[in-house]
């Protein structure tokens, strides 16, 4: 289903000039106005999603001042050139123009599921939720132009160029990172010759993780993940990997029937080791052996 921005308005002394010019995208809706004002012009503005507002140009003179309700004291434009206004869903907002005859603006409204979605978890939702009121930021100025550019093309590019120029909007304005993993320290030389001495000696058992990682002295999750970063596996694999090595050094050196192998390995049957080996070699006991030979 397309995502249709609602916006309850109620205005005075503003007259639209040319009529509403709109571009959607993917997880965001564009409203380009390009608007002559009286004297004294005011709005009362409540959207369902958030939104955000961005003057493109036509402050030169006047003042323009927004407030949170009607008791609240008027935040003005002092001192930025193109201020912006994010408001939550839901959160009124009340704007109040003195002497500013023209005003070119963008609202962008956010479709905060969809959004979340494509950044895959890394929105801070509580940010979501605040308001910031005459900010400004060049960069996401840029990028309003550019998406205002588009609202007007008679041509437009692919919706491919304009989702992305929203979804950079998007992660400037809650300030979102790329998601960095955090390295993990390996284990120390004597942890990792104590552990793999350990599986050596009972290679043909199933250890259990507490034990390695009592042997370190290290919670498991701690020792899980310094050990695959000292090895490159997980402790289960690199045990498995073992005991397969051994078993095939018993079926190259030894005459014992695979049963036999089967039980010194420490499998519950034949058809189990058998299962298991063929998982890891790709070949059943007898065939690799075969192969060998």
């Amino acid at each position: 289903m397309t995502f249709q921005p609602q916006m309850n308005t109620k205005i005075n002394g503003f007259s639209v000039v040319g009529g509403l010019q709109q571009r959607a995208w993917d997880g965001v809706v564009a409203d380009l106005f390009s608007v002559n004002c009286a004297s004294d012009a005011s709005g009362q503005y409540e959207a369902r999603d958030p939104r955000l507002f961005i003057v493109l140009d036509g402050l030169n003179t006047g003042t323009f001042n927004v407030r949170l309700d009607p008791q609240s004291k008027d935040l003005g434009s002092d001192g930025v050139a193109n201020p912006m206004c994010y408001v939550p869903a839901g959160m009124p907002l009340w704007s109040r123009l003195r002497e500013v005859k023209h005003i070119r603006h963008i609202d962008l409204h956010f479709n905060v599921k969809t959004l979340v979605k494509r950044f895959g978890g890394e929105v801070d939702l509580g940010a979501i939720t605040r308001p910031r009121l005459m900010f400004s930021d060049p960069r996401i100025l840029a990028l309003a132009n550019l998406m205002a550019g588009e609202c007007t093309n008679p041509d437009p590019l692919h919706p491919l160029y304009g989702e992305s120029l929203a979804i950079s909007v998007f992660a400037l304005l809650f300030d979102i990172k790329a998601k960095t993993e955090r390295k993990r320290s390996k284990l120390a030389p004597w942890q990792l010759r104590r552990v793999t001495g350990y599986l050596n000696d009972n290679w043909m058992h199933a250890v259990r993780l507490q034990e390695l990682a009592d042997l370190t002295g290290l919670s498991q999750s701690h020792f899980s993940h310094a050990f695959k970063a000292s090895t490159g596996m997980p402790p289960h694999q690199w045990q498995m990997s073992l005991r397969i090595r051994r078993i095939e050094e018993m079926l190259l050196r030894t005459g014992h029937s695979l049963n036999h192998i089967a039980e010194l390995a420490g499998f519950a049957d034949q058809a189990h080791f058998t299962r298991v080996f063929r998982q890891h070699t790709g070949l059943t006991p007898a065939a690799w052996q075969r192969s060998r030979k």
